[in-house]
């Protein structure tokens, strides 16, 4: 056969990669402490699966309507006024997971050869979709100033141009745990005004941030019509396995991006998105709780290593922090997960080599474990 050059372009997940060598050591018997998973330990919230299970009995098991249903679309867009962003229930496509609402951002909006500016590290998902588009990628390294944007908007200036078609900017940040500052996220706006290009704002983990308030990039002045708000269910509401997600953006977009969901996905699931009208509407405390749980984890993690004499940038939010490691981070990781047992994800897969994250969706326990046979293998 001869395969697509869009594909061809792509590489294998690292993350995925490290998940499967992880799963084959614990197969075979080994005690493997997991940090290597972006996915909340929490079971998802009863009131959740109470409103999934309600649905179903009440038949709503066939098709959606492609954009979403009604229901879930204006709660979203409630949430979304109340964050100060002016979105209606019109500017709302619900999608089967924020991957999904990425990917018809990205398909709706670049072509061939144009210019996608990548903040590094970034999840390792944005450069493979910018590749399926034939997109050409600028990346900038926020890695000098401890990942933080608002030191690198110089940097960024500098790489950004008329040819630049679309920044993606995800704060919360996967996979620092940085938290962008309100001066950085003006100092986007007024390079997005500046050289008229689109940024796509992933804030999947805008409800996990600790002792700051998140500032959502699209109620910015002038940035309503030059922003896509991808969120989702997956982090904040222990809701992975249940794929539910959503875009919210101008008219524009919204007629365009529609079109790439009805002909691919169709919609997401029927009764899955009456469960996310309970999340929104009925679990604040919920993630209340799971948040607080996060913020002890990421401080007695930040405790350890200090007491070991790491010094390991201070993550603000999501549940994710880079360890330093030596430059071959990946044979780092992958020496670690076969003889500390402790599996983590090489920086290099993020574009940010001489680091391995760590996911602190872990127990305390587990977690403390982890950093104990990485000391006791001389891997700290």
């Amino acid at each position: 056969m001869k395969y697509a050059q869009r594909v061809e372009r792509v590489e294998p997940s690292a993350t995925i990669a490290v998940g499967n060598l992880a799963k084959q050591l614990k197969a075979e018997g080994t005690d493997v402490v997991d940090l290597s998973v972006g996915e909340p330990d929490f079971d998802t919230p009863d009131k959740i699966k109470e409103a999934a299970t309600s649905a179903m009995a009440e038949g709503k098991t066939g098709y959606a309507p492609s954009n979403g249903v009604p229901a879930l679309r204006e709660a979203i867009a409630e949430k979304l006024q109340n964050d100060g962003v002016d979105y209606g229930p019109d500017n709302v496509i619900v999608t089967p997971g924020a991957k999904q609402a990425l990917f018809e951002t990205f398909q709706s909006l670049v072509d061939d050869g144009d210019e996608v500016v990548l903040l590094d590290p970034a999840w390792v998902s944005y450069e493979a979709m910018a590749k399926i588009t034939g997109a050409d990628q600028t990346r900038v390294d926020l890695g000098p100033y401890d990942f933080q944007l608002e030191p690198a908007l110089d940097e960024l200036e500098a790489a950004v141009s008329d040819e630049t078609t679309l920044l993606v900017l995800n704060s919360p940040n996967n996979p620092s745990g940085s938290v962008y500052s309100r001066a950085a996220l003006e100092g986007v706006r007024d390079l997005a005004v500046e050289y008229d290009f689109t940024v796509l704002a992933d804030e999947i983990y805008e409800r996990i941030v600790y002792d700051r308030d998140n500032v959502s990039l699209a109620g910015l002045d002038d940035m309503y019509e030059r922003t896509v708000t991808v969120n989702g269910f997956s982090k904040a509401y222990a809701m992975t396995g249940w794929r539910l997600g959503y875009l919210a953006a101008p008219d524009g977009l919204i007629d365009q991006a529609g079109k790439v969901q009805s002909h691919s996905v169709s919609s997401a699931v029927n009764f899955v998105q009456e469960a996310g009208v309970a999340a929104l509407e009925e679990t604040q405390d919920d993630v209340e709780n799971m948040v607080e749980a996060y913020k002890g984890r990421r401080d007695l993690l930040l405790d350890l290593f200090d007491d070991l004499g790491v010094d390991v940038p201070h993550p603000d939010g999501a549940f994710y922090m880079m360890l330093p490691v030596n430059e071959d981070d990946q044979s780092w990781c992958t020496e670690v997960l076969e003889e500390a047992h402790v599996a983590t994800v090489p920086g290099s897969a993020f574009g940010t080599p001489g680091y391995a994250r760590i996911s602190y969706a872990a127990s305390k326990e587990r977690l403390q474990e982890g950093v104990e046979r990485l000391a006791d293998a001389d891997y700290l």
